[in-house]
């Protein structure tokens, strides 16, 4: 059994519903995507909003950086938004013919830039079928590097660019792929079997270990290849996503929501929250 770390601590509240948190330029940031904000937080958890998109039209539910420039993916219209130099957003690649349910978007180091759909919209009580990983090049040209995995949730890549890990929900498992030098994945194959945990967000450490955040568990998870759990954080409400980060890389940020099922997505309670633990190993990779 994983030994629990110190119980987390309270960072930062009354968010509407947090995901995709990433360390970057010395703060910590999180898509609000119910509140339709990217949020940046200071040291002491206050809020910053730093963009917020019509509720019109975007739905911001994760982002990443290409080039010093903030890709953020609005999943209701399948599109892949880029910052502008004056700071607004423009449509910059379309995704809606490579899939969609888009959840989540990792830039690696040598500019790949990889976004993953469910393959069916689960808001809309869609059934279920098997999701996929689109690669976006430079130019913007958009193309599936692989399919057939049981609802792809949090994805990161390893500091070396080597490989990619995604977990897979409906699957209970961490999937691993080698990447390619143009940036397509192969050599699939299982990084870890969960048992009962149900991967969503995940970060990777200097010690090449997985955290997994389980929203059904609730809880936050330390895993190493091959199965072995190292770790375990507990909290009182489900765990949508995890990061490393803080100025050692050791802070593990877990954005946590009372989860009610699809009926409370629309719900105005602000039951989001950032909690926070020290982690045995820093961040590493990518985001």
């Amino acid at each position: 059994m994983p030994s629990n770390l110190t119980a987390s601590e309270l960072f930062a509240e009354d968010i509407a519903f947090g995901e995709s948190p990433r360390w970057h330029d010395g703060r910590l940031w999180i898509a609000d995507w119910r509140s339709h904000e990217i949020l940046s937080l200071d040291g002491s958890g206050r809020k910053d909003p730093v963009a917020r998109f019509p509720f019109s039209s975007f739905q911001p539910i994760c982002f990443d950086w290409l080039n010093g420039r903030m890709l953020v993916v609005s999943s209701s219209d399948g599109a892949l938004l880029r910052e502008e130099s004056d700071g607004s957003f423009a449509r910059w690649v379309d995704l809606s013919a490579a899939g969609k349910g888009w959840i989540e978007i990792v830039v690696d180091d040598r500019g790949h830039t990889y976004v993953n759909g469910g393959g069916f919209d689960l808001m809309a009580g869609e059934k279920f079928a098997p999701g996929a990983i689109a690669l976006v090049s430079l130019d913007g040209t958009v193309r599936r590097v692989a399919d057939g995995i049981a609802f792809p949730n949090g994805m990161a890549v390893t500091q070396d660019n080597s490989t990619l890990i995604i977990a897979e929900s409906y699957g209970k498992k961490l999937t691993a792929f080698d990447i390619a030098v143009d940036g397509a994945l192969t050599h699939r194959r299982v990084w870890a079997e969960l048992g009962g945990g149900v991967p969503d967000g995940i970060c990777i450490d200097a010690e090449g270990a997985v955290w997994y955040a389980d929203v059904p568990n609730k809880c936050c998870v330390r895993v190493r290849e091959g199965g072995e759990l190292l770790q375990r954080v507990d909290f009182d409400r489900g765990c949508f996503a995890c990061m490393l980060g803080g100025a050692d890389g050791r802070t593990l940020f877990a954005v946590v929501q009372e989860w009610r099922g699809l009926q409370g997505v629309t719900d105005d309670s602000l039951t989001g929250q950032v909690r926070w633990s020290t982690a045995p190993a820093p961040h590493a990779g990518w985001p």
